[in-house]
């Protein structure tokens, strides 16, 4: 077994003992070196964002003091959710090593596949989420104030 693999999966059974979420674990390597890990933490959190993979891409940027992971993987031991995706993609990870697949979360009862219909069809979808756009005129200026600093970052 790759051995990154293998401190994914031992994250997620140690979840099985823990109840401390779902059976998801994962880590972040780079250059070799694991410098993140995490599991899910939804359970004892309260906190429906607490994924094995923000978890663990929260401990790496920590670790290496920045919000940048460019240069890593990730090795999870479940194909990414849809959160999970988008917050490897803002971390400039590129690419993920994965466990079991999404139709084998679905199948111990784990419900991505309707986001990923959601993002497909958001147009048609209000029963799911209703997104409605307010106060735009306000709201861009903020966003038309930070266009315009000199010191701005961009990340």
């Amino acid at each position: 077994m790759n051995q990154y693999m293998k401190v994914a999966k031992e994250l997620a059974d140690d979840n099985l003992k823990t109840n401390v979420g779902g059976p998801f674990g994962a880590c972040i390597v780079k250059d070799g070196k694991i410098i993140g890990r995490g599991s899910n933490h939804v359970l004892k959190n309260n906190d429906p964002t607490a994924h094995a993979e923000v978890m663990a891409i929260r401990d790496a940027c920590k670790n290496i003091n920045s919000y940048d992971l460019s240069g890593c993987e990730l090795y999870t031991s479940c194909f990414p959710c849809p959160m999970c995706l988008s917050a490897s993609i803002w971390a400039n990870i590129k690419k993920i090593y994965y466990g079991n697949t999404s139709v084998d979360a679905e199948n111990i009862g784990f419900r991505d596949d309707f986001i990923y219909d959601f993002i497909k069809n958001m147009k048609d979808n209000n029963e799911t989420l209703e997104l409605k756009c307010i106060d735009h005129d306000e709201t861009i200026k903020t966003f038309n104030e930070f266009k315009n600093k000199e010191d701005k970052t961009i990340y």
